[in-house]
């Protein structure tokens, strides 16, 4: 967790529970979007107001209300009113660093999730808050811009059966969105393993291991924002409320088989940069050893050549040869010949 979310923590200390804190960075101007559906009816708008779109009174058609920006506590808490909403349900989606749950308050159900996108090495994150009702879903998101589009698209053209179907199956359809986002971001996670694996095995340098640690780190991230979204997942698969049909029941199964392997194909990358990790550093002492065997064999060359040539520095007057015209050739061949024996050893025991 950052410093500046602990400072905004830090804002809550000594506030009763339930205060309406926004802990997170603030985005622009909050805005609202309205969709409102059934099967032959279709109506989408844009609101200034919270009281434009609420209370929900329509039984026969589904509203999804979604809000960008929870920054603005005025709002969030106008719409907890309309909706009855539990004060610390509002706490937690004004708290961009909550972590994924789920939570059942028998007359409406409460998820966070967090939906992801990947910058570079880095993966970053979006808290998402749903509200899902007998009638309503409000989506909330910390800033414009997410993957619902593909959902929004199949509203406006009555396209598969969403149209057809109550809003549990409405938020079944904005989680599979963010979980088939997840799979875009373990391509492109996997892409990057690839580059950094291809510059492993021909030049690694220490920016290589920087790389390797950074990737390490986004899966973590990931890690642990998909592991509790399966238990999410399951938890709405069995659950007994009268807001989960049983018609939706067979698309969480499915969903949730997207979220094991969302789980495991993370897994599977983050045990490729656990080898590749061993591998750096593999190669790392296979140079050092390269080079340490280069020095050796210069050094084992030296020795008999430097052991010869310490004899005749030595400062005594009386010493045999030294008179020989030939002396100081003789003494060159005799020491190219013990180095070229050496050489012709240590190619024969694989040394060098």
């Amino acid at each position: 967790m950052s410093g500046k979310s602990l400072s905004k923590f830090s804002e809550k200390a000594g506030l009763p529970p339930g205060s309406l804190v926004h802990v997170g960075e603030k985005s622009g101007e909050v805005r609202v979007s309205v969709f409102e559906y059934n099967g032959s009816y279709f109506q989408e708008r844009e609101v200034r107001t919270v009281e434009e779109c609420l209370p929900l009174k329509d039984p026969l058609t589904v509203t999804w209300i979604n809000v960008d920006g929870v920054h603005r506590a005025e709002i969030i808490g106008k719409i907890g009113e309309q909706l009855g909403i539990h004060p610390l349900v509002l706490e937690d989606i004004m708290n961009t660093e909550q972590r994924p749950k789920m939570e059942d308050f028998e007359s409406y159900l409460f998820l966070v999730l967090k939906m992801l996108r990947i910058d570079g090495d880095y993966i970053i994150s979006e808290n998402i808050s749903l509200l899902v009702g007998p009638n309503y879903v409000v989506s909330f998101q910390e800033r414009e811009g997410d993957v619902f589009d593909p959902v929004r698209a199949r509203i406006r053209t009555n396209k598969g059966r969403i149209r057809k179907m109550g809003p549990d199956y409405l938020a079944y359809s904005l989680i599979d969105a963010i979980v088939d986002n997840y799979f875009l971001v373990l391509e492109k996670m996997g892409e990057r393993i690839d580059e950094v694996e291809g510059e492993l095995l021909t030049n690694p340098t220490p920016q290589t291991l920087k790389k390797i640690h950074e990737l390490r780190r986004s899966l973590l991230f990931l890690h642990k924002s998909v592991w509790p979204l399966r238990e999410i997942i399951n938890a709405l698969e069995k659950s007994e409320s009268p807001l989960v049909k049983k018609d939706t029941i067979v698309f969480l199964r499915d969903l949730y088989d997207h979220t094991i392997q969302v789980i495991e194909t993370n897994e599977m990358y983050r045990e490729m940069l656990s080898e590749m990790t061993d591998a750096y550093i593999s190669s790392i002492n296979n140079k050092t050893n390269e080079i340490v065997k280069v020095l050796t064999v210069i050094a084992t060359l030296f020795m008999p050549l430097t052991f010869i040539a310490s004899i005749y520095g030595m400062n005594f007057v009386w010493m045999p040869e030294t008179e020989w015209p030939e002396g100081y050739h003789m003494v060159l061949a005799v020491m190219a010949v013990i180095g070229l024996i050496m050489l012709i050893l240590f190619r024969k025991k694989k040394w060098i």
